[in-house]
């Protein structure tokens, strides 16, 4: 799988929208959502893209600062019995493109819910939550695609992908009942953490979905990645990282955050726990000048490739 390109939005109201997000993940306390069924076999081929970047039109709010204590530099449990979250400012790898033997000093890894984890080290499970991959749109009920007043599906143009239609409780829990199959197929493999991207999916859905239905959404992707002991990372989206402590959300996985100077918002909210990829020699440089030492960093190629691959790039400084 491909890196997810940041998606970059202004004129949100952004003020405004996470006052209603605070309430409605209050509100989801009091909510369920069935996931007896046995986990799905994942079965999907990555396929090769670039992601499309562009400027932001206007700067993100910043979350307020989190007032907890920071955290140790060893993996730790967020409660006791609970979940096991990554270690502070560790040696990263991005493998969601494909799997390998990490890098000599790796002790972080990403891959794809497809991919087994790699023996030894913190291993988070990518799994795309928030939209349709291509190869498998036709295995989604019809009505969980998000459509517009012509009844076409909704698109992400980027990417070719379907947006999943969490605009309403009933079909946040069906839709959350498929994805938390997926992430039982994590916790099964042994991955200590899930990633579910395409968080800020609402920013491309035409107003048919708000951040009041990600937030909700996400929270039923946490509750149940608690429940198997993983560890759960918000994905992007800097203008909700705020409410990350509401919505049980243990650490971040944030790409370009140096390049749209974004990773001190994300470190004031998840206290440094945060994981950051890179995607230019530039971006690498911005991010280690300013969190070094603070931050996991790396730099990848966009497609995240494999070694051997033409196009393969992987630093850390």
């Amino acid at each position: 799988m491909p890196a997810k390109g940041v998606s970059r939005v202004g004129g949100l109201g952004t003020a405004v929208v996470l006052s209603g997000a605070v309430a409605t993940a209050a509100v989801l306390t009091s909510c369920g959502t069935s996931n007896s069924a046995a986990p799905e076999q994942p079965s999907r081929a990555a396929p090769s893209r670039s992601p499309s970047r562009s400027a932001p039109s206007a700067t993100p709010s910043r979350g307020a600062p989190s007032k907890s204590p920071t955290p140790s530099a060893s993996p730790s449990r967020s409660a006791p019995g609970t979940v096991r979250l990554p270690p502070l400012h560790a040696d990263f790898d991005y493998q969601i493109g494909g799997a390998y033997p990490p890098p000599a000093g790796v002790r972080i890894v990403s891959r794809d819910r497809t991919a087994a984890p790699a023996p030894g080290l913190y291993n988070i499970c990518y799994v795309n939550a928030f939209q349709a991959q291509h190869d498998e749109r036709a295995s989604w009920p019809a009505d969980l695609l998000l459509r517009d007043a012509d009844g076409k599906v909704v698109v992400d143009e980027d990417w070719g992908e379907a947006l999943l239609d969490i605009g309403t409780t009933a079909k946040r829990q069906r839709v959350a009942a498929r994805v938390n199959r997926w992430i039982d197929g994590c916790a099964a493999k042994g991955f200590d953490a899930v990633e579910p991207d395409n968080y800020d999916s609402y920013t491309r859905s035409h107003g048919l979905l708000t951040a009041n239905d990600a937030t909700a959404f996400i929270t039923l992707l946490s509750r149940h990645a608690h429940a198997r002991h993983l560890a759960i990372a918000q994905k992007n989206t800097v203008e909700l990282a705020g409410l990350r402590k509401r919505l049980g959300l243990d650490f971040a996985v944030a790409e370009e955050c140096a390049e749209y100077d974004e990773c001190g918002a994300y470190a004031r909210a998840f206290d440094n726990r945060v994981i950051v990829i890179e995607y230019s020699d530039s971006g690498l440089r911005k991010a280690r000048s300013g969190f070094a030492g603070k931050l996991s960093i790396v730099r990848r190629d966009v497609d995240v490739s494999t070694p051997g691959s033409a196009d393969y790039v992987r630093k850390v400084r």
